[in-house]
């Protein structure tokens, strides 16, 4: 339709995944009113009322969920067209968006960007975190080109390169009667209360399981937000947590506030994987970088 534009629709889509005038506009660099005027252009341009505005959020209409869809679309075909005309022989060049969970991203990404940086100077890897369901979504909208999350990743549309196995270790306070094990055997957990993070990350849904095998009951009640603060419960002697190796390297240190240890005669690791649409113009460039994933992991 004319006078449509790409910006009209980024901000509309930008509007759609916050909920919130303000922090659409953050995400999309600009201010709040530039945003709501380019909205409203939208609007007028369509004939149609697409976002019902209240005091603090903004929902979309019936109407708006169907142009959302559509304008996703758009978008992400005109983003493959930009990164085909961007590729090289290897493709590590340009831009690439990757999305990250913030149990796996901070602790791993330093050393995949330093890499990057040195072997390959022309390429920009511009990284954001989100919950794994939010990820996805904007996998899907085109928001990010690639994203970084445990795996499974379930969906026909998407591509799923396996990177590596990471192990969960046992946490606990220091002073916890398991701590004086060099190795803690399954039945050791009965009764002990798990701490994990809320039900938004896979990795809880893992934890959930392990504790219905070992009868060790999750604590629902003090589901934490981060890593740490996981890390900081477990150090208190609240329960016992279960943390990826590389958090662990990353940001645990001897006489720290938990213990480390492994569980004996099973061995607890999650799947990671690097995860693009099928329909990218730039799968040998996200190739390449999962190849740098992992020997960067390996290290």
């Amino acid at each position: 339709m004319p006078g449509i534009t790409l910006r009209q629709l980024h901000y509309f889509c930008e509007l759609a995944a916050t909920g919130n005038f303000r922090r659409a506009a953050d995400r999309a660099g600009v201010t709040q009113p530039s945003l709501s005027a380019q909205i409203q252009l939208l609007e007028a341009q369509l004939g149609q009322t697409l976002v019902e505005r209240g005091p603090s959020v903004a929902v979309l209409t019936p109407v708006g969920r169907e142009i959302l869809r559509h304008a996703q679309a758009i978008l992400a075909d005109v983003r493959v067209l930009g990164d085909v005309a961007r590729s090289d022989v290897d493709g590590l060049v340009g831009t690439i968006r990757l999305g990250a969970s913030p149990t796996l991203g901070p602790y791993l990404l330093p050393q995949v960007v330093a890499r990057l940086h040195r072997d390959h100077p022309d390429l920009r890897l511009h990284v954001r975190e989100g919950l794994p369901d939010d990820l996805l979504r904007d996998l899907a909208s085109g928001t990010h080109d690639v994203v970084l999350a445990q795996l499974p990743v379930i969906g026909e549309q998407y591509f799923v390169r396996p990177l590596f196995h990471e192990p969960l270790l046992l946490a606990m306070a220091q002073d916890d009667p398991l701590a004086q094990h060099a190795r803690i055997s399954p039945e050791m957990l009965a009764g002990r209360g798990l701490l994990t993070l809320s039900s938004q990350y896979r990795l809880s849904d893992q934890i959930q399981a392990l504790g219905e095998i070992v009868g060790a009951p999750v604590l629902r009640d003090y589901e934490g937000t981060s890593l740490d603060a996981i890390r900081q419960m477990a150090g208190m002697g609240m329960g016992i947590a279960l943390l990826p190796a590389l958090y662990i390297r990353s940001e645990i240190r001897d006489h720290d506030d938990v213990t480390i240890r492994p569980m004996a005669s099973r061995v607890i690791e999650r799947e990671v994987g690097l995860v693009w649409r099928r329909s990218a113009g730039r799968a040998e460039a996200y190739r390449r970088l999962a190849d740098i994933v992992i020997a960067v992991a390996q290290q």
